[in-house]
């Protein structure tokens, strides 16, 4: 009777022994679980992200094939159809306008339709346009063509583009992977421009008009099989962020929320001072020198291909200035940087005219190396400056803070030309731009100093700071 009571005893103890062990294991797996839900998707040992920025890097130089051509186009057009500078020139301010103000309409439109399918289509749309040109016959068609078509496509890649891409694929090294994709139009400067005035000496501006066309094309498979719209497609967290994001929803009413975004935006002082020197860095690179340095440089005797050579000198200065600045931003305030940058410009360009001459010498070649340097240094430190004041409205607001860069170059493109048939030279350009390179400096000390939190950082605010 004793050994029953003990044998049931001990088999008691056992069973409780084994129940308690089950309910110890049962609750490590679900705290395992829990953890296992809370911890981000691991990335791989390279990030996704960097694939899609590489990708968007190749798609920009693309786009930027074509923004290397009308410096060289101004003296063939005027000598086979007759039109004056000035008329060549409004053709250019159409493009360099409708590239800014196309920018933030494309950023909402990414938001709506995902980054893939409205970059594929923008690239289609240069390609028409470039291919267009070969068949005209009047200025008219060169305002349809090469002001409107490539003007909309190139804007639809605009800079908006990257700060899209930035936004949604990194938390870290924000400012060094701006820093890489602002210098991808200078890449393609650098890899297209010698071919084209090559092929524009040599042959005709035809035939270059058809590589600007076949190189978009070339892009757009590229764009369609290896970009994502955001890291929640392949099941990744972006670059540097301790939890996991899920993919929002499609943005309805694209147009609305652009301009929604603006009528907030406008309402603070950081806005125009952004855009107002942003305009000048427009008027001071793509509407001046990019435009017009070709043609002043043949007025002083110098061939039409060394002086492309000297552009493509800067597009290789060009990458390595954006990305220094980049790595500048992630450590310095962005405001202090953008003065810097814009007065040492402005001292560069006064002392253009004097540099001017039938051939290349030294002092030609140090002013191109240092205004390659700076050429769009000013870009990352502008995007961090969005970002910090705008949160997730940054890629729209700086889409509108790209369009007075474009339309400052649009102006100084048409204004340049003008001035040349009138006065003869271009000096009176070169000096007026410095000056307005010397307001942009004071211009950037103005605004007012906003750290980034870590919700702007992360993209949570959503409205603008009013200042």
């Amino acid at each position: 009777m004793l050994c029953c009571v003990s044998q049931s005893a001990e088999a008691a103890a056992t069973a409780a022994a084994a129940t308690a062990a089950a309910a110890t294991e049962a609750a490590a797996a679900v705290e395992e679980a829990a953890v296992g839900e809370a911890r981000p998707p691991r990335s791989p040992r390279v990030h996704r992200a960097w694939f899609v920025a590489a990708v968007t890097f190749v798609t920009i130089i693309g786009a930027a094939a074509f923004r290397s051509l009308p410096g060289l186009l101004i003296d063939p057009l005027h000598q086979e159809f007759g039109w004056s500078r000035g008329t060549i020139g409004a053709a250019v301010s159409v493009n360099l306008a409708l590239y800014g103000l196309t920018a933030p309409f494309a950023a909402a439109l990414m938001d709506r339709f995902g980054i893939r399918r409205v970059v594929a289509a923008a690239l289609t749309v240069i390609a028409v346009g470039s291919g267009l040109t070969v068949w005209m016959t009047a200025a008219w068609q060169l305002l349809l063509c090469w002001g409107l078509l490539v003007g909309l496509g190139t804007g639809s890649m605009a800079l908006a583009f990257a700060a899209t891409v930035t936004n949604r694929w990194f938390t870290e090294r924000r400012g060094l992977v701006t820093g890489i994709l602002t210098a991808a139009s200078a890449s393609g400067q650098l890899i297209f421009l010698p071919l084209l005035s090559w092929i524009v000496e040599t042959h005709d501006w035809r035939p270059a008009a058809v590589t600007v066309a076949l190189a978009a094309l070339a892009v757009v498979p590229f764009v369609w099989l290896l970009l994502r719209d955001h890291p929640a497609d392949v099941g990744l967290a972006p670059y540097g962020a301790t939890a996991f994001v899920p993919k929002p929803p499609p943005v309805p009413g694209a147009a609305r929320r652009v301009l929604s975004v603006l009528s907030r935006a406008v309402r603070t002082g950081t806005f125009w001072l952004l855009a107002g020197t942003f305009a000048i860095c427009g008027a001071s690179t793509n509407g001046l020198i990019q435009t017009h340095f070709v043609p002043a440089a043949h007025d002083h005797g110098m061939p039409v291909t060394a002086a492309a050579s000297l552009l493509a000198v800067i597009g290789v200065f060009d990458v390595v200035g954006t990305i220094a600045s980049g790595w500048f931003t992630d450590r310095f305030e962005a405001r202090r940087l953008l003065a810097v940058y814009y007065a040492l410009r402005g001292v560069s360009l006064l002392f253009l005219p004097m540099l001017l001459a039938p051939s290349v010498h030294p002092p030609m070649l140090f002013f191109i190396v240092f205004y390659g340097l700076d050429w769009v240094a000013t870009v990352p430190p502008t995007i961090a400056l969005c970002r910090a004041h705008y949160g997730d409205d940054s890629a729209i607001v700086f889409g509108w803070v790209l369009a007075s860069h474009q339309v400052g170059a649009a102006l100084v493109a048409f204004l340049g030309g003008v001035a040349r048939d009138v006065f003869g030279s271009y000096d009176m350009v070169w000096y007026a731009s410095g000056a307005l390179c010397a307001a942009a400096a004071l211009m950037a000390l103005v605004i007012r100093r906003r750290p980034l939190t870590p919700a702007a950082e992360s993209g949570a605010a959503s409205q603008p700071v009013p200042s």
